[in-house]
């Protein structure tokens, strides 16, 4: 039984595919940083194998219940000793492909959780 109505004041992906996401109503075609209380800013990581312990870092530096990292078109995890600021932090973390993400983050968000999404859109092959 639901209690609370869905909140709409948050960031919404509203749509993706290869290489992009729409948030709203505009199409993102970089990696992309959102958070449902309103962050949103690109993510300077390209491809998985761009990423470094720095990444994971500067993401804990945000006030967050939980990261949601989209790890591109596969599911593919990091190592776990550069998600250790985050869980310094308490900030839970959580890995999936960028699809499920955003999937994922519009739930959370819509619940009106304090979620941060870190989605990578590597460019089609």
């Amino acid at each position: 039984m639901k209690f609370q109505p869905d909140r709409f004041d948050a960031h919404s992906i509203t749509g993706y595919g290869p290489g992009w996401i729409a948030v709203g109503a505009e199409r993102v075609s970089t990696s992309l940083l959102l958070g449902a209380r309103g962050l949103r800013q690109p993510w300077d990581c390209a491809r998985f194998e761009d990423l470094g312990p720095q990444h994971f870092a500067a993401l804990a530096q945000f006030d967050a219940e939980v990261l949601l990292l989209g790890s591109g078109t596969r599911l593919r995890f990091v190592p776990p000793a550069w998600l250790a600021p985050l869980m310094q932090r308490g900030i839970g973390v959580e890995t999936m492909d960028t699809a499920a993400a955003c999937r994922t983050y519009n739930i959370l968000a819509g619940e009106g959780r304090n979620v941060i999404a870190a989605l990578l859109l590597p460019l089609p092959d």
